[in-house]
């Protein structure tokens, strides 16, 4: 599947192989913003979608370009956002094409299906329908 989005013309489904390893990760509370330890305390880990949710929560919690650790195709940019006066369209639209491009570096991420925007005050919520090597997933930030 594709989706049209302006000034980036369509997204398609990233080329992968089947031969990529499972992926893993540290466990994630989403609530309280930490790592899940097991009954013996340590960190426990997940597999498969889990994990991709886990990756799509913390790209998109990292800005882009700013930390060192991280490659150059980590995180989204938000930044350039701040302070700049433009339409409430025209910002979703800009938010949308910066989630596609900070997503679709991820070989698991076979396309990005839906983007829905609430905004309510100073909060922004965003839910994003995916489809992975693994089936389809929702990940609400």
């Amino acid at each position: 599947m594709s989706v049209e989005y302006p000034f980036t013309g369509t997204v398609t489904a990233n080329t992968y192989t089947s031969d990529l390893p499972t992926p893993k990760e540290y466990a994630w509370d989403f609530e309280n913003d930490c790592f899940l330890y097991d009954a013996d305390g340590r960190l426990k880990i997940v597999e498969g979608d889990e994990a991709i949710k886990i990756w799509i929560y913390k790209a998109l919690s990292t800005e882009r370009f700013r930390y060192l650790a991280y490659s150059w195709q980590y995180g989204i940019e938000l930044r350039p956002f701040i302070g700049k006066v433009m339409g409430v369209q025209q910002r979703y639209s800009e938010i949308k094409r910066v989630i596609v491009e900070c997503l679709m570096v991820n070989p698991y991420i076979k396309s990005i299906d839906t983007i829905d925007i609430q905004h309510e005050g100073d909060t922004v919520d965003i839910s994003i329908t995916l489809t992975t090597i693994y089936g389809e997933v929702s990940v609400d930030v």
